[in-house]
C-alpha cells in the first residue's frame, strides 16, 4: 500500500542517484534510502563501477537499524554475483520488511528476478514509483543493456539560419558561454565524445571537460576514415588524461595504422571503406568496449552521416541568436535532404530551455535497428 511520503523518499532516492552521474559506467546510477516511519536511517548511492551498490551503502548507513524498516530504491536490487554479492541477500539479511523499486533493470540476469527473490523471502515489494524519472536517469544504461551499442547524442551549436560555422569554417563562438558551460558539464557525464577528421583539422580541439572543478575527461572518439590525422592535432598530446581513439575503415593501410599506435592511440576497425566508417559498426565496436554513451560533437559530414544512419538518440542543439548565412556555409544536416516534409525526422520529447541568449532544443529520436 502506498505511504503518503513514499513519493518524496524515492525522489531523494532519485537525487542521490544523480550523485553518480559520469562515474558509474558501465553500471547504472542507483539511490537508496533506508526509512522507519518516514524518517531516513540511512541513504545511499552507487558512486563508481565496482563499488559497492547504493542498497548495501545505505543499509551500513543505517548502522543496524534496519530490521522492520522500508527499502527505497530506484532500480530493481541485483540477485546474482557480478563485481560485488547480490543486494538481495544483503536486503534479506538486514530485515527489512518492505522495498519500495521505481524501476525493474533490463539486465537478464536481474530483471524480476530481483523482486521474486525478495518476496520469497517474505518482503514486501511495489513497483513503478516514478518509474519514468528512473528510467530517463539511466537511459543510457537501458539501451546499452538491452543492446550492447552505446546511448548516442547530437550536440550542436546552430545560428538561426542553422550553420554550425562561416563559408571559412570560422564557428568560434556560435553559441554563448553559459552554452559552452553546459558542453562542459554533459562531457563529465558522458562515456565518449565524437568528431569527424575535418573538426580536428579546422578546429584543432582539445575535447575535454573543463570545469571549475575538473571534471572527467571522456574518451575521445576521431572518426578518420581516411586514416590521414594530423598528428600535431592537440588530441593527441594529452592521451594520459583522455585517451584518443581512432575509428578507421576495414581498408585502412596497416604502415598508417603502426603509425597510430605508436603514438599511444587505440585504433579501431570500424568497417567500411573508401575513406567512409561505417557508422553501425563502429557503435558496435564501441559497446564491446562498455562504452554506453556517445556524444557526437561535429562536424557537418558526421552530423549528415549519423543522421542519415538513424543511430541519434537524443538531440542537443544550442541555437544562438545570430545569422551567418553563405550557401556553403555548411549545417547541422547536410546531404542532398529530403523532397517531402512528411520524410522530414521529427523529434519527440522536446524540451526548450534559455541559456543566457541561446536556446538549447532537446528532444529524442527513435534509432533505426542496427543490421551488419
Amino acid at each position: 500500500m502506498r505511504m503518503a511520503f513514499d513519493e518524496p523518499l524515492m525522489r531523494r532516492a532519485l537525487d542521490l542517484a544523480k550523485k553518480g552521474l559520469g562515474r558509474t559506467s558501465p553500471n547504472p546510477m542507483v539511490g537508496a534510502v533506508v526509512v522507519r516511519n518516514g524518517g531516513i536511517l540511512g541513504e545511499g548511492y552507487h558512486a563508481y563501477a565496482g563499488g559497492p551498490h547504493a542498497e548495501v551503502v545505505a543499509l551500513e548507513a543505517a548502522a543496524g537499524a534496519t530490521a522492520g524498516a522500508d527499502l527505497y530504491v530506484t532500480l530493481e536490487p541485483c540477485c546474482h554475483q557480478g563485481r560485488t554479492p547480490p543486494c538481495t541477500d544483503r536486503i534479506i539479511a538486514a530485515g527489512v520488511r518492505r522495498v519500495v523499486i521505481s524501476v525493474l533493470d533490463p539486465n537478464p540476469l536481474v530483471s524480476g528476478r530481483g523482486v521474486e527473490t525478495l518476496r520469497a523471502a517474505g518482503v514486501l515489494v511495489e513497483l513503478g514509483l516514478l518509474s519514468k524519472e528512473s528510467t530517463i536517469l539511466n537511459e543510457a544504461f537501458m539501451k546499452f543493456i538491452k543492446s550492447r551499442l552505446p546511448f548516442v547524442v547530437l550536440k550542436a551549436a546552430v545560428s538561426l539560419d542553422g550553420k554550425i560555422a562561416t563559408r571559412t569554417g570560422d564557428s568560434h563562438w556560435i553559441s554563448g558561454e553559459q552554452s559552452r558551460q553546459r558542453v562542459h558539464e554533459l562531457r563529465d557525464q558522458i562515456d565518449a565524445v565524437m568528431v569527424g577528421l575535418g573538426t580536428i583539422r579546422r578546429d584543432d580541439p582539445m575535447l575535454t571537460t573543463r570545469l571549475p572543478s575538473g571534471g572527467r575527461n571522456p574518451i575521445r572518439v576521431i572518426v578518420d576514415g581516411r586514416d590521414s590525422l594530423p598528428l600535431h592535432a592537440r588530441v593527441f598530446h594529452s592521451t594520459s588524461s583522455s585517451p584518443t581513439w581512432v575509428a578507421v575503415t576495414a581498408d585502412a593501410p596497416r604502415t598508417r595504422i603502426d603509425i597510430l599506435e605508436r603514438h599511444g592511440l587505440t585504433v579501431i576497425e570500424a568497417g567500411g571503406s573508401n575513406g567512409r566508417v561505417n557508422l553501425h559498426h563502429l557503435l558496435k565496436r564501441l559497446g564491446e568496449r562498455e562504452v554506453t554513451s556517445v556524444m557526437i560533437e561535429g562536424g557537418e559530414g558526421i552530423f549528415t552521416s549519423a543522421i542519415e544512419a538513424g543511430i541519434i538518440d537524443r538531440f542537443l542543439v544550442f541555437v544562438a541568436p545570430i545569422l551567418i548565412g553563405g550557401k556553403t556555409a555548411p549545417s547541422l544536416f547536410g546531404g542532398a535532404g529530403i523532397e517531402h516534409l512528411v520524410q522530414a525526422l521529427r523529434l519527440e520529447r522536446v524540451r526548450v530551455e534559455q541559456l543566457g541568449e541561446d536556446l538549447l532544443i532537446e528532444g529524442y529520436h527513435s534509432p533505426k535497428e542496427v543490421s551488419g
